[in-house]
């Protein structure tokens, strides 16, 4: 498989691979002040970035989603997080907005440990949402807190996603690691979560999880990347990330805007990993088709 070394080559090589397209189900669009805001933490390195990150596709909403189209992104996310209380129900029905002019987007919708945080989730699955992203790192918060667990409960019971930033990297929190989140899974064995980051720095924990719970899956997102944020993958868990792969439990994911590489990066990363062709196709399209029954 030849690997995709600019963005211009991306085509090619999802077409090689008999593909449609490609699916990335960690992809980022949130309302344009909230997005600009994350720029500016990237800008400044915050506290929760540690290093130089430079953001290449700081472009408007229209041109990033027609890069996606050019590229043969076939489905995405709209992943938008809060970092208080009182943010998420907002971010939800902007999300909701969002797929419903773009119909290539997965409907995406968040939460936070707050008051009425069970009513509008409930809202956001009765209005469609299709997955949920929830950022332990940024949000600060315990996933196993009280007012959380009729939360999992719910996710658990429609079968809706939890793409669930739970690793330590780029930097730790109390909250963050395999431990707290695999609480979660352990009182609601059934539902079913994207681990962003193949966990990282933590991959053999969340390994160890997925080798546990059916319904754990792990994203791709900016790992075996030339990109030093992120801890590299150890070399005895790719036995284990091919087999999780073939599963289609390994999926795609990029960051995309919110990197500081091209798009196509990703990808040539991923096949360098000399995996095979058939691990390629699982990860880029028949892992995440299966997941969010796309056809």
């Amino acid at each position: 498989m030849a690997e995709p070394r600019s963005d211009s080559a991306v085509p090619a090589f999802w077409r090689s691979l008999g593909l449609p397209g490609i699916i990335d189900v960690h992809v980022h669009f949130m309302p344009q002040r909230l997005m600009s805001a994350v720029w500016g933490y990237f800008d400044e390195a915050g506290p929760l970035i540690g290093t130089e990150w430079p953001i290449r596709y700081r472009d408007s909403e229209q041109e990033r989603l027609d890069f996606l189209h050019g590229l043969g992104v076939r489905a995405f996310t709209s992943l938008a997080y809060p970092h208080r209380p009182g943010m998420a129900e907002s971010l939800n029905e902007w999300a909701a907005q969002f797929a419903a002019r773009v119909p290539e987007c997965l409907q995406s919708a968040t939460f936070y440990p707050e008051p009425g945080v069970e009513e509008y989730v409930r809202r956001a699955l009765d209005a469609g949402a299709r997955v949920f992203k929830v950022h332990l790192q940024v949000g600060g918060f315990d996933p196993r807190l009280k007012e959380l667990d009729a939360v999992w409960g719910m996710l658990a019971d429609a079968g809706v996603p939890a793409l669930v930033h739970a690793g330590s990297g780029p930097v730790a929190n109390g909250f963050t690691g395999p431990g707290p989140f695999g609480e979660v899974l352990a009182r609601h064995p059934g539902l079913t979560a994207i681990v962003a980051h193949l966990g990282a720095p933590e991959f053999e924990g969340f390994f160890a999880l997925a080798a546990v719970h059916e319904g754990v899956h792990l994203d791709t997102t900016m790992i075996f990347t030339r990109f030093a944020a992120l801890a590299p993958f150890p070399d005895a868990l790719l036995p284990r990330l091919r087999d999780l792969g073939l599963e289609g439990r390994i999926l795609l994911g990029t960051d995309f805007p919110n990197i500081p590489y091209e798009y196509a990066h990703q990808l040539e990363s991923l096949a360098a990993l000399d995996l095979g062709d058939d691990w390629l196709r699982s990860v880029c399209w028949r892992g995440p088709a299966h997941l969010f029954g796309l056809s």
